[in-house]
């Protein structure tokens, strides 16, 4: 393969990061009551232990609970789309993610489901609720 081409690519994948960036940074902007980082400190070991025990309920249906385990890997693994280390928007996309997959959630699986799992207060149910777009 010619090296302007291998260029071109790499150039085209720059850009595109560099447009799921803007992106995120906006969606930051546009929504920062969605979750403050005090709320994600105090929210985050609930949220993990709901993602897992909604993975683990054979009651929510199959492609929810696959969804559901790949968010779980992704937040886990040290890897990002966005580094965490950036800030406002190192977290974005960890948001922005963990958002959709709880739309789906409650699409598929109902509201009844998460509140059943919810391991937290009802504070931070209203905070994932809301998160959810509920």
């Amino acid at each position: 393969m010619d090296g302007t081409v291998v260029l071109g690519w790499l150039a085209v994948a720059l850009g595109i990061y560099a447009l799921l960036l803007l992106g995120l940074a906006a969606y930051a902007r546009a929504h920062p009551e969605t979750l403050t980082m005090t709320d994600a400190l105090r929210f985050l070991p609930d949220l993990l232990r709901l993602l897992r025990r909604l993975a683990a309920d054979r009651t929510v249906p199959a492609g929810v609970r696959a969804a559901l385990l790949l968010l779980l890997a992704y937040l886990l693994l040290p890897i990002d789309l966005v580094p965490d280390f950036l800030p406002v928007i190192g977290y974005a996309d960890d948001v922005l993610l963990v958002a959709l997959v709880l739309r789906l959630t409650v699409r598929r699986a109902g509201t009844g489901a998460v509140e059943r799992h919810w391991p937290g207060s009802p504070q931070g149910l209203a905070v994932l609720l809301r998160l959810a777009g509920l």
